[in-house]
């Protein structure tokens, strides 16, 4: 299947705040930097005029970056989200007209072959550092020498997904929900992705279309156990706004079906994806909730802001995701600012996951330990809602269990007695509990 076969069906203008219609009988040719929206035919036809103003707002950085890597890019075709799409850096000679790329990076480019391809978006690479191969953001998304190695307890499928799907595309692994992967295309690929065996391997093993879509739907009608869907991929919001209206149309037609979740990046990798049109296609089908996979404060900027504000104001509920990973996110303080930009886009931030054991991603796993600091470090620290669970999703289809610093110390008789996140210890009057009763009051708890 051609990886691009479940993207866009049909042209629609871009994102913009308000959509404005221009009153006059012709449209004229807009200049290069004007306010009026062109749109472009998804397979590279000519370019039509949209009677639409441009509203979305564009950062000091990324303006640079068009400016100076697509001079004859207009405002309107940059926040064009098909435009962004076809415009990914996908090959060396493409990545290497924009960066300073190391030998490492120039040899695992030129060596891949399969899945997980080069694939990120212009929007994306311009807020990558040009020169400096350990850059957190960039480190995320060029691949690296490392992705080849294959470490002890690595898998290409490490969470056991293919064993628990019961038809292809639907894995079934907790009593009432399940996970519906709805395409093997993303935008940008992460390098430490968690399904790099089946994403964007056009005519690879992995097979992803609207006839499967159709048994997965069958099975979840079938199956009146299950009230929860999380739609995934891929990236399910790589899908025309069509595909994916009448998606969440046929589930929300199951009755049993209480709500359904989308787990996407794009927000992130492509805001632009967030136009006026597709949140009034989200508004017909809720309860509906959203898991926006964030790494770095770096991704904070007004174009993301952009984007979370429209979906929020759609009434969506977000949560946020974010893989630990060595040399990104791994210290307090990047998280701490991560999780506090987080809640000011009014996104709350739910889990930390630590890192997949997928194939050739020992680079990025960090030790246990450090999840647990940097949990330690945010409890106490700065408000409960920054603060996200720490889990790990278990090897082998075991699910996700959550670790948590060990506040406990002990037992003092009839009372549990625990420290708090300044190190102080308090007694708390439990005389019929058995929780601390192995360990010594005052001695140091075992960590995980």
């Amino acid at each position: 299947m051609k990886e691009d076969a479940l993207v866009v069906a049909k042209t629609e203008p871009s994102s913009t705040t308000t959509a404005v219609p221009v009153r006059q009988k012709s449209t004229p040719k807009p200049e290069p930097g004007s306010n009026v929206l062109p749109f472009f035919d998804p397979l590279g036809g000519a370019a039509k005029t949209s009677r639409y103003y441009h509203r979305f707002p564009l950062s000091p950085r990324t303006n640079a970056f068009r400016k100076r890597f697509y001079p004859d890019a207009t405002l309107a075709e940059w926040n064009d989200w098909r435009w962004q799409a076809r415009a990914r850096f996908k090959s060396l000679a493409d990545l290497d007209r924009v960066l300073k790329l190391s030998e490492e990076e120039r040899a695992a480019i030129g060596r891949h072959t399969g899945a997980l391809p080069l694939g990120i978006t212009p929007y994306y690479t311009s807020l990558l550092d040009e020169t400096d191969p350990t850059d957190a953001l960039r480190k995320t998304v060029v691949p690296v020498e490392g992705e080849y190695l294959r470490s002890p307890g690595e898998a290409d499928d490490p969470l056991g997904e293919d064993h628990d799907a019961k038809v292809p595309g639907l894995v079934h692994r907790y009593p009432d929900r399940v996970l519906f992967l709805t395409t093997g295309f993303c935008s940008t690929y992460c390098r430490y992705c968690t399904r790099s065996r089946m994403v964007g391997n056009a005519g690879g093993e992995y097979h992803f279309s609207v006839p499967q879509w159709e048994k997965a739907l069958d099975y979840i009608e079938a199956t009146p156990t299950i009230r929860d869907v999380l739609l995934s991929g891929g990236d399910p919001l790589t899908l025309a706004d069509e595909k994916l209206d009448y998606l969440l149309g046929r589930l929300r037609r199951i009755k049993h079906v209480e709500f359904v979740r989308i787990g996407t990046k794009q927000p992130v990798v492509l805001p632009q994806r967030i136009t006026p049109a597709f949140t009034r296609m989200l508004k017909k089908h809720h309860p509906l909730w959203m898991s926006l996979h964030f790494l770095h404060p770096g991704e904070l900027t007004p174009e993301v802001t952009e984007a979370c504000d429209r979906l929020a104001d759609a009434g969506v509920p977000l949560g946020s995701q974010t893989v630990l990973l060595k040399g990104v996110n791994d210290s307090v303080a990047t998280m701490k600012a991560l999780m506090h930009g987080l809640l000011m886009r009014r996104v709350k931030p739910y889990y930390i996951f630590q890192c997949d054991p997928i194939t050739g991603s020992a680079h990025f796993r960090t030790p246990i330990e450090k999840g647990l600091e940097i949990v330690e470090g945010l409890r106490g620290h700065t408000t409960g809602y920054a603060v996200p669970h720490y889990v790990i999703d278990l090897p082998g289809g075991g699910g996700k269990v959550t670790l948590a610093p060990d506040y406990v110390q002990g037992r003092d008789g009839d009372f549990l007695v625990l420290r708090n996140f300044e190190g102080g210890t308090y007694r708390y009057p439990d005389p019929d509990g058995r929780v601390g009763a192995a360990l010594k009051a005052g001695a140091a708890p075992a960590r995980v």
